[in-house]
């Protein structure tokens, strides 16, 4: 049964909370896909993911490359999975992946002040909820760590 997070943003950035949570995801082994609904977007995030942290190193692709299918992390805009990953993130109002039941994980992250992303997360909730999913809600608190409401 695939697991689905939702995390809410308020009063931050994707370009803050995606590279640790990709980071948690990379140090656990987990290979990812992350999906958006733009290519300026993935190239936005691509080169965010280089350069996000000093001290950090991120190794990731897009679905360009010949090796995507080898890199722990793919952004990529349409719903493959070129390197059999078992989390997907979805951002930018990214849509459920038809095969959901390939993915251990599902992250969904959707701006709390968008009101299209907000009707999309929770379309997408129901829709999960009804496919049999463990469905967590996740909203930071006021220090700004990520706690679970439901």
């Amino acid at each position: 049964m695939t697991e689905v997070l939702f995390y809410h943003l308020q009063n931050m950035s994707l370009e803050k909370v995606l590279p640790p949570l990709l980071e948690k995801t990379f140090e656990r082994g987990w290979r990812a896909v992350v999906h958006t609904t733009s290519e300026e977007r993935a190239d936005a995030l691509d080169a965010h993911l280089w350069s996000y942290r000093d001290d950090s190193f991120l190794p990731h692709a897009t679905w360009r490359i010949e090796d995507a299918g080898e890199q722990p992390i793919v952004l990529t805009v349409d719903g493959r999975n070129p390197n059999r990953a078992t989390v997907r993130f979805l951002i930018d109002n990214a849509p459920l992946p038809e095969n959901l039941d390939t993915y251990e994980r599902l992250v969904l992250i959707f701006d709390g002040d968008d009101g299209a992303a907000l009707d999309a997360a929770r379309a997408i909730w129901t829709e999960c909820k009804s496919r049999g999913c463990e469905a967590t809600y996740w909203q930071p608190d006021e220090t700004g760590r990520w706690q679970r409401r439901g």
